[in-house]
């Protein structure tokens, strides 16, 4: 039972750190596009809490994608390679070792 609520609670923070990713990029869309100001202090809060938790993740993923997708001229694929592979790690997690423990 114990092994259960371990994973139960890994699912949750992944899956909490997967709607933090949505909403980054949501964010991110909503100012480029001029939806909403970048300077107001609640979206200037949330923006910064968003990097701080996205972007020590982010970083070695996109440095890894530009290895070898150099010429991508602005484009980041950074935060949907983190998001493929969080869900990854949440079906190994489920369809793999959790049933070891059941």
């Amino acid at each position: 039972m114990t092994m259960f609520a371990i994973f139960w609670l890994i699912n949750t923070v992944l899956d909490i750190y997967i709607w933090f990713l949505i909403i980054h990029v949501v964010l991110s869309w909503l100012t480029t596009f001029g939806i909403i100001n970048n300077q107001q202090p609640f979206v200037q809060t949330v923006s910064h809490f968003l990097y701080a938790v996205i972007e020590p993740a982010a970083r070695p993923v996109r440095n890894a994608i530009g290895k070898f997708l150099p010429s991508l001229r602005g484009i980041d694929l950074s935060i949907l390679a983190l998001f493929i592979l969080v869900k990854f790690i949440q079906i190994f997690i489920n369809t793999t070792i959790l049933p070891i423990f059941l």
